[in-house]
């Protein structure tokens, strides 16, 4: 034991700052959770044991009497530990590696830097360069350990300061404060060994200091960092910098009649077999990582031709799965002899759900994607092993499948039954229908006209009704392309004259005096001929001419109407009415323009809306026709019987006509014995609701003489005349007007007219708080009842009163 000198009290009381050090650090782990805190206590721990081992060292060779050496190997493996611990708390920082793996390749780039510092550090302080002269610690073996660990520590933070992710700056400062600790510990080492005050005093400035800045840096070290991780930009050029290093110190060794000793080898080893180890890591990097995206683009790639919602392929798909089956059917036919060489056919079945707009409109998009997501599994479980179900956007789906057209007909009808079965979601049970098209294919390289064939069968499949199943036929071709000539005619008809209006007389019965008259639009085509309205308004509405057509219609049919009142017939005129413009944005007001226009009394035009509007929104379809009767005009619900209206919906239409569809009059005898036994129900009810009723279709006498019995006032039909031209129509207004009133027939035993029979002026209920003030239509004379009989001789006119619609 000796007194301790100046230096060495110094030097304790110096490493006495690193108490607090310690203590912040294991502070920083106790508040930080996760990765942060693992790395927080291993620093902790790290500084606490190079503390442990420094004051230790320092105090021994103080006042007790060890050997330098045995004391300087203690301190040297105890610190070389403390080191070993805060490097690996520096490798699992948030920030300096992304995971372990990348630690490991850190470490390994860590080694190559050391192995070529301790190299240099050989070449510069053994023979014959001893650079440091006789204060190299030759003897002092124990500071070996230290020493690496410092070169380590040395290279890490080269390292990190390369390839830390952003900001590198927090870590880099641990890492060098980590680096500055291990420095100290070498010199705490040899300057215990060699008995070096001086160093040791050193050391024990350097080993505080260090701790400090590592204390101080990791406050910040678990902030947001940038993470890299793409290893084609890895730089990976600054091996070059440490292997030219040593090659450069052993050449200049080995120049100057320096000897290749143990510790020259050990560098040069340590040196190969790190940059080994990273090529190979390198290389499963690299490997990895081409993995890694090959594997991604298979992903997106399938991704690419898979429909997210249902699973099934999409458009992309389809097209990939026709390509791949003329390949595979080439090849097959390609491989067998001539005289099997029949190619298989291959069918494409296309599936529209009927009526699935409604279902976004009325349920919301998730009950209709939950619909999708059924039917995608319904054509999933109902397939062959090879067939391919494709989801081609919104409610249009495909399969395709290889067999016969009569196989696939089984097969889209199969799937006809299948879809049509009720969807139950979490709102309620969806029904819905389907329209199946069927194409088949023998020719190959025919994809595209393939799925144009189903596209064109489902097409007709829903124009002749929905709901069945329809296969491609070559006339189909021959009405595409009339179709679209007939767009492309139809956008110049009225600029070019070609379109005209006749007009259908309707006369009160039983006397047949024309009282009204419907507009019936034509279609006249210099080359193309007459073509049929039933044709040519499909088109219109598709290509969404109905609006433009529909103005033209009412624009004529209102002029003419003026210049019949003008010239004193009593008669009023029909306009029929596509959903289409009903739903326009200010249609009232464009017929309240046109009616001002040509001083047209409001009551005189009747607009028709055919029953099929009735199976759209309800309340919207009130408001519509309140809109419109509004402006005084009447509105006639036409096809009653063939749609989809219901008692409790014609009770709340604001409607004033109920014109009955031709198939009820012209309904043969049934099981009751009576032919056309709906009309007489239709008319009983129309006169209980308050509607005037008017029978269509009337053909033969014998279809006039039942809708006269059951009490109808007003027909039209065939047996009165067809559709005419405006002047014809009007030759005949002046005939009836100049012969007075037309003979009353036959009359035929009809029942007696209640008391309750509806006055030519009443109000009825219309719904829940809605009342109208109705007026009847002009009507025949023979309909006055005077003392219970008939005045069918007189030839009284009657005048349409003005009806107003208001809010009780």
């Amino acid at each position: 034991m000796h007194s301790p000198s100046g230096l060495e009290l110094a030097g304790l009381a110096s490493l006495l700052v690193a108490v607090p050090a310690v203590a912040l650090l294991a502070n920083s782990g106790r508040r930080h959770t996760g990765a942060a805190r693992r790395a927080h206590l291993l620093l902790a721990a790290g500084a606490a044991i190079t503390t442990a081992a420094a004051l230790a060292g320092l105090l021994s060779s103080l006042f007790l009497a060890h050997g330098p050496a045995q004391l300087a190997s203690a301190v040297a493996v105890a610190m070389a530990l403390g080191t070993l611990t805060l490097l690996t708390g520096t490798l699992v920082l948030p920030g300096a590696a992304e995971s372990a793996g990348a630690a490991g390749r850190h470490l390994l780039d860590g080694f190559v830097v050391a192995a070529a510092l301790w190299f240099v550090g050989w070449v510069l302080v053994s023979q014959p360069t001893r650079l440091l002269g006789d204060l190299t610690p030759g003897r002092c073996l124990s500071m070996l350990l230290p020493a690496g660990v410092a070169a380590i520590s040395l290279g890490l933070t080269a390292v990190l300061a390369m390839h830390a992710h952003r900001p590198r700056h927090i870590t880099v400062r641990v890492a060098a404060g980590v680096a500055v600790v291990a420095v100290a510990a070498t010199a705490l080492s040899a300057g215990i060994c060699r008995g070096w005050p001086v160093v040791v005093l050193l050391s024990a400035v350097l080993l505080p200091a260090g701790l400090v800045v590592v204390a101080r840096a990791v406050k910040v070290a678990d902030r947001p960092v940038e993470v890299l991780g793409d290893v084609t930009q890895r730089n990976t050029g600054y091996a070059f910098v440490p292997m030219s290093a040593l090659v450069g110190a052993l050449g200049y060794h080995l120049a100057v009649g320096g000897v290749f000793d143990v510790f020259g080898f050990l560098g040069v080893s340590i040196e190969g077999f790190a940059l080994v180890a990273r090529q190979y890591l390198a290389l499963a990097d690299v490997k990895r990582h081409t993995v890694a995206l090959r594997q991604r683009e298979a992903h997106f790639r399938e991704l690419a031709h898979t429909d997210p919602l249902t699973g099934l392929a999409n458009r992309r798909g389809l097209v990939r799965a026709l390509r791949e089956s003329e390949v595979r059917e080439r090849a097959r036919v390609l491989g067998q002899p001539a005289a099997e060489n029949r190619r298989q056919p291959r069918v494409l079945v296309g599936l529209d759900l009927d009526g699935f707009k409604n279902v976004n409109d009325m349920r919301g998009h998730d009950v209709g994607d939950a619909v999708l997501t059924e039917v995608g599994r319904r054509l999933g479980v109902s397939l062959r092993d090879g067939d391919v179900a494709a989801r081609l956007g919104g409610d249009e789906f495909a399969v395709l499948m290889w067999a016969t057209p009569e196989e696939a007909m089984v097969a889209g009808k199969r799937l006809l039954a299948v879809l049509s079965e009720p969807y139950e979601t979490e709102d309620g049970s969806v029904f819905l229908s389907a329209s199946v098209g069927v194409a088949d294919s023998l020719a190959p390289g025919d994809t595209g006209e393939l799925m144009r064939d189903a596209d064109l069968a489902l097409r007709y499949a829903k124009q002749r009704g929905k709901n069945r199943v329809e296969r491609y036929q070559k006339r189909y071709d021959e009405l595409l392309r009339r179709h679209s000539v007939l767009e492309n005619e139809l956008r110049h008809a009225i600029e070019r004259d070609q379109l005209r209006l006749v007009f259908q007389p309707v006369v009160a019965l039983p006397s047949m005096r024309p009282v009204g008259a419907e507009a019936l639009l034509r279609w006249h085509h210099p080359e193309l001929g007459a073509v049929r309205p039933d044709e040519f308004i499909p088109v219109a509405e598709e290509s969404g001419l109905i609006s433009m057509i529909g103005s033209w219609v009412l624009d004529q049919a209102c002029r003419q109407l003026a210049q019949w009142l003008a010239g004193g017939h009593d008669i009023w005129v029909s306009v029929n009415l596509s959903p289409k413009e009903l739903h326009a944005a200010d249609y009232a007001g464009q017929v309240a323009e046109v009616l001002e226009r040509y001083h047209v009394p409001p009551q005189r035009l009747v607009l028709e809306v055919t029953e099929h509007a009735v199976a759209t929104d309800m309340d919207e379809l009130i408001r519509r026709l309140c809109e419109l009767r509004s402006t005084g005009v009447r509105i006639a619900l036409d096809d009653f019987g063939a749609g989809y209206s219901s008692l409790g919906q014609l009770r709340n239409l604001p409607v004033d006509i109920l014109k009955i569809d031709h198939a009820l009059v012209a309904e043969p005898e049934s099981r009751t014995g009576t032919a056309a036994p709906l009309v007489d129900v239709v008319v009983r009810l129309g006169h209980r609701l308050g509607l005037e009723v008017l029978a269509e279709g009337i053909g033969t006498p014998a279809q006039r003489a039942i809708v006269e019995e059951a009490g109808c006032r007003l027909g039209q039909g065939s047996l009165f005349g067809w559709g005419v031209p405006a002047e014809h129509l009007q030759a005949l207004l002046e005939t009836v007007r100049s012969s007075g009133a037309r003979p009353v027939p036959v009359q035929r035993a009809r029942p007696p007219v209640p008391p309750s029979a509806p006055a030519r002026s009443q109000v009825i209920m219309l719904g829940p708080g809605m009342r109208q003030v109705r007026a009847l239509l002009p009507t025949d004379p023979a309909f006055a009842i005077e003392d219970g009989s008939r005045t069918g001789d007189q030839d009284v006119r009657s005048v349409d009163a003005p009806r107003e619609m208001g809010q009780s």
